[in-house]
């Protein structure tokens, strides 16, 4: 089957669960670190710029896939580190100020669970937000990051599965450069 582009489509990362998921953790980031931590902490711009990395590296790594499959990769890998990294800092948070962080199992995180699992847009997740306490929205964020990192996971793999089968931009050019040229030879291959 001929293929029309040498670009292969990118994707709309907008429609992505995983960007949804990262841009409201990155609201949520942004909110809690200026209401809750000290203007001036490190802390504040290190956790806001490891969520917006999440966010930023997924929209980036989409409009890449047009020509790298590879790029794509290693991009929505960096999104995956910089919630790995947000993440801790959310849980150094509770820890060092001595706040429960909800227990695998608790009623707190199981129904966290159900509406990250049910919801992704901002607007929904803010609404709650900014009605509860830092350590319960330092809670709710590790949750959406760990549903982050598992999407993100399986579209790691997603994206593995097609470069196997797909392969990348300069396979792509050969594949095409040959189906021209068998093309214009009526269909014999050249010898």
């Amino acid at each position: 089957m001929a293929t029309n582009s040498i670009y292969a489509n990118s994707g709309n990362y907008k429609s992505l669960y995983s960007y949804q998921k990262a841009e409201a953790i990155y609201d949520i980031t942004f909110y809690f670190c200026q209401h809750y931590l000290r203007k001036g902490d490190r802390t504040v711009d290190q956790m806001v710029q490891a969520a917006r990395s999440g966010k930023q590296n997924i929209a980036e790594g989409c409009a890449a896939s047009s020509t790298s499959k590879e790029m794509e990769i290693k991009l929505v890998n960096v999104a995956k580190a910089s919630l790995q990294e947000l993440l801790l800092d959310y849980e150094d948070y509770l820890r060092t100020r001595e706040h429960r962080q909800w227990e695998k199992g608790s009623v707190e995180l199981n129904t966290m669970r159900t509406l990250g699992c049910r919801r992704n847009d901002t607007a929904f997740f803010m609404g709650i937000v900014k009605t509860r306490p830092p350590e319960t929205i330092a809670n709710m964020a590790i949750c959406l990051i760990k549903q982050a990192d598992y999407l993100l996971h399986q579209q790691l793999k997603a994206l593995e599965r097609q470069f196997l089968q797909e392969g990348g931009f300069r396979e792509r050019l050969t594949r095409m450069r040959l189906e021209e040229r068998n093309n214009r030879n009526g269909g014999h291959k050249p010898q």
